[in-house]
């Protein structure tokens, strides 16, 4: 018989990063065990979450029962040199007893830094009174650098601000956000081709351009797999037969791409790579009921997460899209009009969103020197999260 006894008590902060929320903790505020990757720390933090959860509604948990809002963030000193924090995201599976380490989150990077500086993981040398503080972020998931350039006034953090991004409901600080050589040294297309071929069941033989920036991403034509482009989240997400047909499609995407041997092991990967779809700039009225002009878009982007199409744009594809935006001869850029451009405004389901990216050709190897956004963050609740103890096997 299994004896249990009071709950954990553990210092963590609820805050919204971008379109998305996560729970945030301090690496050293985790009970010991869970301070190293493995089974004690998947354990705790899906308890936290509240998954696995069978009803979709993550009621014993902080979870929000979306890709968008079953998230955990831990942060920790760098252990890199010329970097501020070390910054390791989970993506929580939400009827599944799994979290997937392999990519990042872009929304909630706009949270991090906010959350390096209120608990001190910033020298305070480096935190100006006012003006605009320059956290130096070290992706641990990808192993990549991203500054963050977040607003402060008098010592402190500045969340309330003008800034409105699509997706978000109540205005906030705009926070900017840099992802500094989002492919490392490795090529932005993983195939070295603008446009690949690929066959996946129900689809036959498609197009597609496979860019690894940000996250690895399988982009096609909206035309080519039955969308218009102007899809919103109930004519995707309320039809499970043609969620189960994308999912296929990711799977054998990822295949064509490099990322699995087999389709099948997609299902242990679902955090990436992501699959979007694009198409030519169209009018449409957004989720919110504000509507989109054709003439203030360069072209319409719709993309899945954790097997849903997402409510905005996850700040890592967005990143995807703007260096693939950026390379002439891309399914993307052929979607915006073709041509060279470091800029591109684009549509998505809530809404629209700007990205820029520095992209150059190397003797035909095409390499991303950084790719920036706007989002915004806000503190929703900080103290301490519960969780039963003893942890789940």
């Amino acid at each position: 018989m299994t004896h249990y006894g009071a709950q954990l008590r553990i210092p963590a902060t609820y805050m919204r990063g971008g379109t998305s929320k996560g729970v945030f903790f301090r690496l050293d505020d985790l009970p010991e065990a869970a301070r190293v990757p493995g089974p004690a720390r998947d354990a705790l933090l899906l308890r936290v979450i509240g998954s696995p959860d069978p009803y979709g509604k993550h009621t014993d948990g902080m979870g929000g029962a979306t890709s968008s809002t079953s998230k955990i963030v831990i942060l920790s000193e760098s252990s890199q040199p010329d970097h501020d924090v070390d910054y390791l995201f989970g993506q929580v599976s939400i009827d599944q007893p799994f979290i997937d380490w392999s990519g990042n989150c872009g929304n909630l990077t706009a949270a991090v830094g906010s959350f390096a500086i209120s608990q001190k993981l910033v020298d305070p040398s480096r935190v100006p009174q006012d003006g605009v503080c320059k956290v130096r972020i070290w992706q641990a998931n990808i192993q990549k650098t991203i500054i963050a350039h977040v607003p402060m006034r008098h010592g402190e953090v500045q969340e309330t601000g003008d800034f409105e991004l699509d997706g978000v409901t109540f205005p906030a600080a705009e926070v900017g956000i840099d992802f500094v050589k989002p492919t490392g040294n490795a090529a932005v297309l993983p195939t070295g081709r603008l446009i690949d071929e690929f066959e996946a069941p129900g689809f036959g033989r498609l197009q597609a351009s496979f860019i690894s920036a940000g996250i690895p991403t399988i982009f096609v034509n909206a035309v080519d797999i039955g969308f218009v482009g102007d899809e919103l989240q109930a004519a995707v997400n309320d039809d499970p037969e043609l969620l189960a047909r994308l999912e296929v499609l990711r799977a054998h995407g990822g295949v064509a791409m490099g990322l699995f041997k087999h389709p099948d092991e997609a299902a242990s990967r679902q955090h990436t790579p992501k699959l979007a779809w694009v198409s030519p700039p169209a009018s449409y009225t957004a989720s919110s009921g504000k509507p989109v002009s054709a003439s203030d878009i360069d072209l319409n982007v719709r993309a899945m997460s954790m097997g849903k199409l997402h409510h905005a744009m996850m700040g890592t594809a967005a990143v995807a899209i703007a260096t693939a935006a950026a390379i002439p001869g891309t399914l993307v850029n052929q979607a915006a009009g073709g041509g060279s451009r470091d800029a591109v405004v684009f549509g998505h389901p809530s809404g629209t969103l700007k990205v820029g990216a520095q992209a150059s050709d190397h003797q035909g190897v095409w390499r991303v020197a950084k790719v920036s956004m706007s989002r915004s963050t806000r503190v929703l609740m900080e103290g301490w999260v519960r969780v039963p103890s003893p942890l789940p096997a």
